[in-house]
């Protein structure tokens, strides 16, 4: 027996708390940037807190050695990132993958529209936490990214059975996060 991918997510959020908070409804059109359960998915919000990229102290960025001063801490209501550069920050929800599911993120078309570009990687089986997005602003112009709306839609893949080795089993270094954070090898 299927069920339809609303009710799926629906049920698996309220069930085993895979989203929390949980917003049953889509919300904010009109108004907002859309968030909360969509018809295939689930739209994340972005939170107040981000680190805005800066240049001005390194002249590479190293993924293996990043410097926590390439980045200015901000928290409010709307984020402004400069022309051609980005910002990282994190959903409002916090996930937990079940072991046989593999959540993608991608970018909602009302920001891909102005050129701004969502970066997440798979949430993969067993993985918990908030999400550290990667938001690139591709124009000539700084952008305002709102906080506490829509940016970006999961969509769910669920297997048959549960995989051999979870990103739990593995101790990935990125379980559990609970802020914004940085590369680490």
């Amino acid at each position: 027996m299927t069920i339809k991918a609303d009710r799926w997510i629906r049920k698996m959020a309220l069930e085993q708390k895979m989203i929390e908070p949980f917003v049953e409804d889509n919300i904010g059109k009109g108004e907002s940037v859309s968030f909360g359960l969509s018809s295939f998915g689930y739209d994340l919000r972005v939170s107040d807190e981000y680190k805005i990229f800066h240049n001005a102290l390194n002249p590479v960025i190293d993924p293996k050695q990043i410097d926590s001063n390439s980045f200015i801490d901000f928290k409010g209501d709307v984020c402004i990132i400069p022309p051609n550069s980005f910002a990282l920050a994190r959903s409002v929800e916090y996930f937990r993958i079940p072991e046989n599911v593999l959540a993608i993120c991608v970018g909602k078309s009302t920001y891909a529209r102005c050129g701004i570009i969502t970066n997440v990687t798979p949430f993969e089986p067993g993985w918990e936490g908030h999400v550290t997005l990667e938001i690139s602003n591709t124009t000539p112009l700084p952008a305002k990214i709102y906080s506490n709306e829509g940016l970006c839609q999961v969509l769910f893949l669920e297997s048959d059975e549960a995989c051999e080795v979870s990103y739990r089993d593995r101790k990935g270094k990125y379980q559990q996060q609970t802020g914004i954070t940085l590369p680490t090898v």
